[in-house]
């Protein structure tokens, strides 16, 4: 498997770097200050392949505090809001989208 640092990054737009969260799995995201949150709000944008990359490398040697760091797709509304770019971040900032099995 190849290391997120080996593939070739193309940013084409604003993305963000995203993980999960070691402890509970939960999507988070890589902020300006090195740090993680779970607000996209938060989150740092780049938007050329070599802030990505640079972006990236930090967030994946963070591997005590977050797993599975890549770089994502977000837009950037006119009113400064930040969403998901495409339909698998949509879901993954939602949560499951089948309902879970209740335990008695």
């Amino acid at each position: 498997m190849t290391s997120p640092l080996q593939q070739k990054i193309k940013v084409t737009g604003p993305s963000v770097v995203t993980a999960n969260r070691t402890w509970d799995g939960a999507v988070i995201y890589r902020t300006a200050g090195k740090d993680w949150s779970t607000d996209l709000a938060r989150a740092a944008i780049v938007r050329v392949a070599d802030e990505a990359r640079a972006l990236l490398a930090e967030s994946v040697a963070d591997d005590l505090g977050a797993v599975g760091a890549y770089i994502a797709p977000v837009q950037v509304g006119n009113d400064g809001r930040i969403e998901p770019g495409n339909l698998r971040e949509q879901i993954r900032r939602s949560g499951v989208t089948i309902g879970l099995p209740v335990q008695l």
